[in-house]
C-alpha cells in the first residue's frame, strides 16, 4: 500500500515534522493526518458529532425496563444505606 507524495511543499512539511519529532516519514504523515481529522471533527456541529452514537443507541432493543428512582437507588445500594446495612 503506497502513497506517493508528488507535492514538494507537502513532502517538505512531512520531512520537517519527522525530523522535529524524530520519527519516520510514515509516522509523521500518520500523525499529521490524525491530528487534522481530530481538529476537523471538533469543528463539526455537536449534532453531527453525536449522530453515530445516537444511531447505535437507537438500534438497541427496547428492554421495557423501568428506570425510575427505585432502579437507581438499587444500583447505588441507597436502600441499604438508609436501613444501615452497608
Amino acid at each position: 500500500m503506497a502513497l506517493h507524495i508528488k507535492d514538494a511543499r507537502a513532502e517538505e512539511a512531512i520531512r520537517k515534522l519527522a525530523l522535529l519529532r524524530k520519527v519516520t516519514l510514515t509516522e509523521a504523515a500518520r500523525a499529521a493526518a490524525e491530528e487534522a481529522l481530530k481538529r476537523d471533527r471538533r469543528s463539526l456541529p455537536l449534532e453531527e458529532r453525536l449522530s453515530d452514537i445516537w444511531a447505535r443507541v437507537s438500534a438497541l432493543p427496547d428492554t421495557d425496563a423501568k428506570l425510575d428512582k427505585r432502579f437507581y437507588d438499587n444500583l447505588w445500594a441507597e436502600d441499604d444505606l438508609r436501613e444501615g446495612r452497608a
